[in-house]
């Protein structure tokens, strides 16, 4: 897995790089999860959902570790045309159900999947990886209420809680810890962090017969490029040559 994640951090880049585009470390925060989910945890009847959208670049990059996009397909990246929008597109990908940015809107559509899955008496499971910043939507919230209330026990919600958004820290937004919200609706919730390969696998394969389940991840903003961690900024902006390269050789020293 850190072959497989030095790997994914420097195409990541340069997808972000040759596009010319940000939110790079919101992309880089959430890419252990996505490697880990997409390798180690999911099974081929199984369905990811990417409810945090501006991370499509991860995204795209797990699918090209996968061998499910190519060098070719990832050059359109942010192109006029493309599949690979800066948000993901549906209608294209059997990876892609849903088109998602739009923050509060991936939980839902994930729970509503779940739920026909398990009228269907279908063994499929549903993850769905929100931000943490986007718990501050309303909709988030009735979308739990639902999922816990029908026992979608074949629903995990994956947080990827960076703890910066897009005008500051969440502790400076809502400042009310995420976990201590979380840990009243009656699902199973385990907090790990989120770039620990073996703990977010064995969280992410727990069973749970009547439960949804939650994993919170501590995680960073930037993680791998020292520059970038923890920088609010880099929700924002694109690299310069110059700072693509000492990304680069950060990631390859990792």
């Amino acid at each position: 897995m850190q072959e497989l994640a030095k790997r994914a951090r420097k195409r990541l880049l340069k997808l972000h790089y040759e596009a010319g585009v940000g939110h790079i470390g919101g992309n880089l925060s959430a890419l252990d999860a996505m490697l880990v989910l997409h390798h180690k945890v999911m099974r081929p009847e199984d369905v990811f959902i990417l409810s945090k959208g501006h991370a499509a670049g991860a995204l795209y990059t797990t699918l090209w570790t996968q061998g499910k996009l190519t060098d070719d397909d990832l050059k359109t990246f942010h192109k006029d045309g493309t599949h690979l929008a800066g948000h993901p597109a549906m209608q294209w990908s059997d990876n892609i159900p849903f088109a998602t940015g739009s923050l509060g809107h991936g939980l839902s559509d994930a729970a509503g999947m779940a739920l026909g899955y398990k009228i269907q008496g279908m063994d499929r499971h549903v993850y769905c990886l929100t931000s943490d910043g986007e718990w501050q939507e309303g909709s988030n919230w009735e979308a739990l209420i639902f999922a816990v209330q029908n026992k979608l026990s074949n629903l995990t919600i994956v947080v990827d809680e960076n703890h910066l958004q897009g005008f500051g820290s969440t502790v400076d937004i809502a400042s009310v810890p995420l976990r201590c919200k979380l840990d009243g609706f009656g699902s199973w919730l385990e907090q790990v962090s989120g770039h620990d390969y073996r703990e977010l696998k064995r969280a992410l394969q727990v069973e749970s017969k009547y439960q949804v389940r939650i994993v919170l991840m501590d995680t960073v903003k930037g993680r791998g490029v020292s520059f970038m961690e923890n920088k609010l900024e880099w929700h924002y902006l694109p690299m310069n040559a110059e700072q693509y390269q000492l990304a680069l050789q950060e990631v390859e020293k990792s």
